[in-house]
């Protein structure tokens, strides 16, 4: 066979190491990358055969965004222990309506101290019907917009502070509201933004009906309270609440502020008499013959009278559901309220029906 020329052979030479080349290069492009349509979550990254991805850069696409929270689980977890607060101010007149939730079993909530201002009075609501009277105020910063309230209760659902005041940042957690707000109260996810001492900056805007609702860490613990609303909402967080707390004297009795500041000179003491309170108060029933879409809700406001036996002599109407047979339900319920003995007393009721 007679060789080949010799600038030929340098032609072929060429033309091999050329193909070789592209074969290496296209194989360092596939290996270890994601196409743009891959979810950065992707715990294995697409590789090519004979290559891998570095440990570092399998490890960044595991973790990817953190998580979000177990809405499901905190719907059972935290909503028990949020409420909504209905306040009155001396006349009777409904003053204002706002989210709150219990940190202890003896009744101590949490909600803004905006909330009361002008209140004397004041009932708590939770999601399955039952009310409580509110004793009073324990404590109040105008600074942290922030109070600590009494409700007159025996024992009920509370949640706990969490105890690390250092939050990292983009940590997911949860908002959430009373089920008596519909669907501003159902549980969402946050993430933190910014935190700082004495506010944490949430991701996304929140609505005016979450106002007092606790912020949650994925167990559940309370690591902030909403304060304010819109697109840059004021969240204070736990240690605020745990300082708040901290500062209220072991033999402290719950009042009303208003009331206080109405007294002007000394009186005697007059005799003790029983507070009144309420020992049974069911919730209006929602009527079944009452058609609407899920989430509609209808409010009014009942004054009772109270004998001194604790039954009810007379009941007005001071803002009607807008629905008569709504009305009614709330009328035939409230008849059978029952007080405890011991004088004549009138209180306002807040009625919502919700549809589910």
């Amino acid at each position: 066979m007679r060789p080949l020329p010799l600038t030929l052979r340098c032609s072929l030479c060429l033309a091999i190491f050329a193909t070789a080349g592209c074969g290496r290069k296209s194989t360092g492009q596939i290996a270890g990358e994601l196409s743009a349509a891959q979810s950065p979550s992707v715990s294995t990254p697409i590789q090519s055969p004979g290559s891998s991805a570095s440990p570092s850069r399998a490890q960044s696409l595991q973790t990817g965004q953190r998580p979000a929270l177990d809405l499901s689980q905190l719907e059972n977890s935290v909503r028990p222990a949020v409420i909504w607060i209905t306040i009155f101010d001396s006349s009777g007149k409904l003053l204002r309506t706002e989210t709150a939730f219990f940190v202890s079993g003896d009744g101590r909530f949490i909600t803004t101290a905006h909330a009361i201002e002008g209140g004397i009075n004041a009932v708590a609501k939770m999601a399955d019907g039952r009310i409580y009277d509110v004793s009073g105020v324990l404590a109040a910063s105008t600074t942290l917009d922030l109070a600590v309230l009494q409700a007159d209760v025996k024992y009920v659902p509370f949640l706990t502070l969490n105890k690390n005041p250092n939050l990292e940042t983009d940590r997911r957690v949860g908002v959430v509201g009373s089920g008596l707000a519909g669907t501003d109260g159902a549980p969402r996810n946050a993430t933190i933004l910014t935190p700082q001492p004495d506010r944490l900056e949430i991701a996304g805007p929140i609505s005016s009906n979450s106002i007092g609702s606790p912020i949650v860490s994925e167990k559940g613990e309370v690591v902030g309270v909403v304060t304010s609303a819109g697109e840059k909402a004021t969240v204070r967080p736990s240690t605020a609440v745990e300082s708040l707390l901290g500062g209220i004297a072991s033999d402290a009795k719950p009042r009303w502020p208003e009331v206080a500041r109405a007294v002007v000179t000394p009186t005697p003491a007059p005799r003790p008499t029983p507070k009144p309170r309420l020992v049974y108060a069911p919730a209006p029933a929602f009527p079944s013959e009452v058609r609407s879409r899920p989430g509609s809700a209808w409010s009014g406001r009942f004054r009772l009278n109270f004998n001194a036996r604790g039954n009810v002599t007379n009941i007005q109407v001071i803002q009607s559901t807008g629905n008569n047979v709504l009305d009614q339900s709330a009328l035939s319920t409230l008849r059978q309220w029952k007080s405890a003995p011991g004088q004549e007393w009138a209180a306002t009721i807040p009625v919502t029906f919700q549809s589910r």
